[in-house]
């Protein structure tokens, strides 16, 4: 076991061991950091004697991190964002804000709220944007790598430095095209007909897929699609059913006739997800309390 002080430690030596491993190269860390190559490996050797741990090894022509590096920039970037909010001022202001947030969202999740979080930030912050990005099934590493700052998702990832709330929950409807057929009246009927659903990559179906499978209710597959905003084109002029979330009605399903399913349908959670580095962050808080209000 090292012997050596935590005390020791500084944010110096936590920044390298973020910019290491994220970058996986001595030589681009101390071109991250503006230092020289030697500079670099210097203090890694004074960490490495700290956490007694040698935190990369040599990988081909590279380095890889060990499992503890991973493990300890974790907890490095969150305490660097400790430091920073220590050395400023807790003074927020929405208006002085100039910042582009970057949200992981699903088309479902991004069209029913993100145009409306939108006019909500800029009505405070007029130099706030918004960068979108899909988060499929979102993990761990898309907020810990920042990625993202936020994940909107009905599956928060299991990790001890991942953050959720619950924002709303949905009930599911069975879609369909008034005009070629009338709405399924029991679950022969349902089970009769060729269906829609969405298949995110690689092939993760929706939650609703994985229950029906296990109560051994199967149904045939007529299209899988990447996301909700495809289901439409396929349900109109055709026979075909969707069991989607009820609130897609009055957005990428508007126009299409709906009904109850008739079994037992789960309900749909969505949460907003978050790591731990921003958990006290002003813009960050500010940012989740109007989505909240917004919800």
């Amino acid at each position: 076991m090292s012997d050596f002080d935590y005390s020791h430690l500084d944010g110096r030596l936590l920044q390298l061991l973020v910019a290491v491993v994220e970058e996986g190269s001595i030589t681009r860390a101390a071109e991250r950091l503006g230092v020289t190559q030697s500079a670099v490996s210097h203090l890694l050797g004074k960490l490495r004697a700290i956490v007694d741990d040698p935190l990369v090894v040599k990988s081909g022509r590279g380095i890889v991190a060990t499992a503890r590096a991973e493990l300890l920039a974790r907890e490095a970037r969150v305490l660097l964002e400790d430091m920073r909010r220590f050395a400023t001022a807790e003074n927020f202001d929405p208006a002085s804000l100039r910042t582009t947030f970057t949200i992981a969202a699903n088309d479902f999740q991004r069209d029913l709220l993100l145009p409306r979080l939108l006019a909500r930030l800029r009505a405070r912050a007029p130099q706030v944007s918004l960068r979108v990005i899909p988060s499929d099934i979102p993990d761990a590493d898309m907020l810990r790598e920042e990625r993202c700052q936020l994940v909107i998702s009905p599956r928060p990832p299991d990790a001890s430095d991942i953050l959720h709330k619950r924002l709303f929950d949905d009930g599911y409807r069975v879609f369909y095209d008034a005009s070629q057929r009338k709405a399924p009246a029991t679950l022969a009927d349902y089970l009769a007909a060729d269906h829609v659903t969405v298949l995110y990559m690689p092939r993760r179906t929706l939650d609703l897929d994985d229950e029906l499978a296990e109560r051994g209710i199967r149904r045939s597959f007529a299209v899988m699609v990447p996301g909700f905003s495809g289901i439409p084109a396929f349900i109109r002029g055709s026979t075909l059913l969707a069991t989607v979330p009820g609130a897609l009605e009055s957005g990428a399903m508007q126009g299409l006739a709906h009904c109850a399913p008739p079994f037992d349908a789960p309900r749909m959670p969505m949460y907003m997800i978050w790591h731990l580095r921003h958990r006290h962050d002003p813009a960050h808080s500010w940012l989740r309390a109007e989505l909240e209000a917004l919800v």
